[in-house]
């Protein structure tokens, strides 16, 4: 009886490695006219799929990777802001989610395997607009954005949005669910390791966010009770001289719109570091006012 229940519990497991696929339906009408498709090869030859959007002649492009079950459409809340400041901002979508090709299952690695390969397409397809490199993530996509600029010395800063602090911690969260014995739920985290090819103490946040050669801006909304913002304050209290934490008080885990309204705190994180927008006319209105004023603030 057992024995069912463990196979059971790993075949559940498996089927939990594949995300939702939610294909967007194209663009919005405020960034039709801005927004080119794209693909871009990533690891064992698979394609994402990826728009772009450039900003006249900005040097600085912003990354943003959605998370578990999302696509490049869901983060365009968070991409509007950069956009409207004068970024260049480029989203993909990861594999097995959106339009981008199937690999097997998803998982935290194979996300920043994807976020690492939209970057080397940018350097290599717009090496004009590459001179810095921001990465932006939401939840599995903001680990996997710190997991591959811990790996790179080519990212100017990385902005974390509902980053879970350890794997191990999420994967303990879900599975309270079922009344299962500690030995069974180490005996699954053990498997999942080995499913994925990494050991969880290596690729978690709590551990990458130490190992980044560039500014990090962590962001949890106190409202989030999928990933509590007790993580974030393991992070920051880990990595204290290292990054800053900014706390959004009604934001919950999937509240990208709540995130957005605090744009002008993340503009003023990257002036902070020097990375400020080209001088380019905003698209965008009051938005553009509205970023150049945190700016210059900072």
């Amino acid at each position: 009886m057992i024995t069912l229940a463990i196979v059971l519990l790993l075949v559940g497991l498996h089927l939990g490695f594949r995300a939702p696929r939610v294909i967007e339906q194209g663009a919005p009408p405020g960034f039709a006219h801005a927004v080119s498709e794209t693909g871009i090869t990533t690891v064992r030859g698979k394609r994402l799929f990826a728009w772009f959007i450039p900003s006249a002649a900005a040097q600085t492009t912003v990354v943003v990777q959605h998370g578990w079950g999302g696509n490049i459409a869901m983060m365009l809340p968070l991409a509007k802001p950069f956009s409207c400041a004068g970024f260049n901002v480029l989203l993909a979508d990861a594999r097995n989610h959106g339009r981008s090709d199937s690999d097997g299952h998803s998982s935290l690695p194979k996300f920043a395997e994807d976020v690492s390969a939209c970057v080397d397409w940018l350097k290599a397809a717009h090496p004009a607009r590459a001179g810095r490199i921001v990465l932006v993530g939401h939840s599995v996509g903001a680990a996997a954005a710190l997991l591959a600029a811990s790996r790179r010395a080519d990212v100017s800063a990385v902005i974390s949005i509902s980053a879970f602090a350890h794997p191990s911690w999420m994967m303990r969260r879900a599975l309270r669910r079922w009344p299962l014995p500690d030995l069974v739920v180490r005996l699954v985290l053990r498997y999942v390791e080995w499913v994925i090819g990494h050991r969880f103490d290596a690729i978690a946040p709590l551990s990458t966010a130490g190992r980044l050669r560039c500014p990090l801006l962590l962001v949890h909304g106190a409202a989030d009770t999928t990933v509590p913002v007790s993580d974030a304050h393991a992070i920051a209290q880990a990595h204290r001289t290292r990054l800053q934490l900014l706390e959004v008080a009604d934001a919950a885990h999937d509240s990208v719109e709540r995130i957005e309204a605090h744009a002008p705190a993340l503009l003023a994180f990257l002036a902070q570091h020097g990375i400020g927008a080209d001088d380019t006319p905003s698209q965008c209105g009051g938005q553009g006012r509205q970023a150049d004023h945190a700016r210059h603030d900072n």
